[in-house]
């Protein structure tokens, strides 16, 4: 090819095989009037690529923002765990954050009163960690079994295709659990202004492991430094009205102008052996820990500095899933994190297929090889292994496993049941209880507005229900709820 062929085709536009595209604005057909061929083979790609522009979305969290980052460490954990992101003081790693809503579709209104997912992915020189979280430091069950139930009460009814809030508060008002996360949700944090102004939280209870094979339960709080900012119901209204996207342009502005937002993380840590008493069960993840009990210590800074090129490649086909654990943090007995490890992972091979780890913003990077004997499937876009060896054990040079990595054992004791995981009668209403008494007068007050804004549409009987839970948690609370709904009190 001459250098003026060279020169002319940097900028021909190609069908996805390369070959170069002669007219892009009009279709092959028979004559000037006549219907088009079938060999305008140009047309037909261009066609069915646009038909398969969109993978499906996530059933949960789908309408997200997303950006790049640096975790560095600011305070010496080693003595608790040997991940080697936490190795020295100083030390950088970077990182990429999902922040969604959870109930909405991918076009939903940012500025709803919702959950936010908080999904970051640290890319350490041990493999990718991932610490899928939400704004919440507890969530509505405690059981996976639940969760389905939960998230169809938060979609759309089948006749109509409408959201609920009778599908959610009959719901609620059956699983006396999720009271506390209903107050939070209710609360003032219920509609962050904006990515920066909210907390993230771990929320499950994980594990550390240190260079002595010791296990310590830890859970993860990253504190906003930009302070907690939130929406009154009115402002977010209106701002789903006028701009549905607030919050996905606020976080990409932000940045752009170079003001970039701040987290500290810090951890709760128990040690093992203080799990069997513990006055909560410590893996409820409808519980937090006091911090009276186990005081926060910090761990370092994360800072969100860059925006994403391309939405789609990064933003979208990110893949989170609590299995990415590195050395020196695992897992926790809590029955909601030990179905997420399976889930999200499966979710994800559905949505993107069986090679998703391979797609750039989820393939771990730095000093990370990645040797196994995965092979085949769709979108396998390296060399597919080449000639080395697809099983193990064999005697050609494959990788092996190393024993070095293994956890110390946990014990486990007890009957194979289905158990539950409350200890006692009041155990879902005292840590909603004590929330709703941290709150100022005219916290608890819009709390009780935002409330019965939605309970006061559903059946009489769910409202009751309902009343008699917060009743249980602090009469105050009750009482106001039922006023509200013009219920009499007892």
């Amino acid at each position: 090819m001459s250098q003026g062929d060279k020169e002319r085709n940097k900028n021909t536009l190609t069908t996805e095989a390369g070959i170069p595209i002669p007219d892009n604005q009009n279709s092959l057909t028979a004559g000037k009037r006549g219907p088009t061929l079938m060999q305008d083979h140009f047309l037909f790609e261009k066609l069915a690529r646009f038909n398969r522009e969109r993978i499906p979305e996530r059933i949960v969290h789908a309408k997200a923002a997303g950006a790049h980052g640096i975790f560095t460490v600011t305070n010496d954990i080693t003595k608790y765990t040997k991940a080697k992101i936490f190795s020295q003081v100083g030390k950088k790693t970077e990182m990429f954050g999902r922040f969604s809503t959870v109930a909405g579709e991918k076009g939903s209104a940012d500025t709803v009163r919702d959950v936010r997912g908080f999904a970051l992915k640290f890319y350490t020189e041990e493999g990718n960690w991932d610490m899928v979280g939400n704004n919440t430091p507890v969530f509505f069950v405690r059981d996976a079994m639940k969760f389905m139930d939960f998230i169809h009460t938060q979609k759309r009814e089948p006749q109509t295709n409408l959201r609920s809030p009778s599908m959610w508060w009959d719901f609620w008002s059956l699983v006396p659990e999720s009271l506390h996360q209903v107050t939070i949700l209710f609360s003032d944090r219920g509609i962050p202004a904006g990515i920066p102004h909210m907390n993230g939280y771990g929320s499950h209870t994980y594990s550390f492991i240190n260079a002595n094979n010791e296990r310590y339960w830890v859970k993860f709080h990253f504190k906003t430094l930009q302070g907690i900012k939130n929406f009154m119901d009115e402002e977010g209204a209106r701002l789903a009205g006028e701009d549905p996207d607030w919050t996905t342009r606020h976080l990409f502005e932000t940045i752009k102008k170079g003001d970039f937002p701040k987290w500290k993380l810090s951890v709760q840590v128990m040690p093992e052996i203080e799990a069997e008493n513990y006055r909560w069960n410590p893996f409820d993840l409808t519980k937090v820990w006091p911090h009276g009990d186990y005081p926060l210590i910090e761990v370092g800074i994360m800072e969100l500095n860059r925006n994403p090129e391309n939405y789609y490649a990064e933003v979208e086909q990110s893949a989170f899933s609590p299995a990415n654990a590195v050395p020196g943090i695992s897992f926790s007995p809590c029955k909601m994190l030990q179905a997420r490890i399976l889930a999200y992972a499966d979710a994800h091979r559905y949505r993107l297929g069986v090679n998703y780890e391979m797609l750039p913003i989820n393939r771990p990077r730095a000093d990370v090889e990645v040797r196994n004997y995965h092979r085949d499937g769709y979108m396998r876009f390296d060399n597919n292994g080449g000639a080395s060896p697809i099983y193990e054990p064999n005697s050609f040079g494959g990788p092996t496993e190393d024993p070095s990595y293994n956890e110390p054992p946990l014990k486990i004791s007890g009957d194979a049941d289905r158990y539950e995981q409350k200890r006692g009668v009041d155990d879902d209403y005292i840590q909603p209880g004590n929330l709703f008494r941290l709150m100022k007068k005219d916290e608890q007050q819009r709390l009780v507005k935002n409330i019965v804004g939605t309970l006061k549409t559903t059946p009489k009987n769910i409202q009751e229900r309902m009343v008699k839970h917060f009743l249980k948690a602090d009469k105050d609370y009750g009482h106001g709820v039922a006023v509200g709904l013009g219920l009499p009190v007892g």
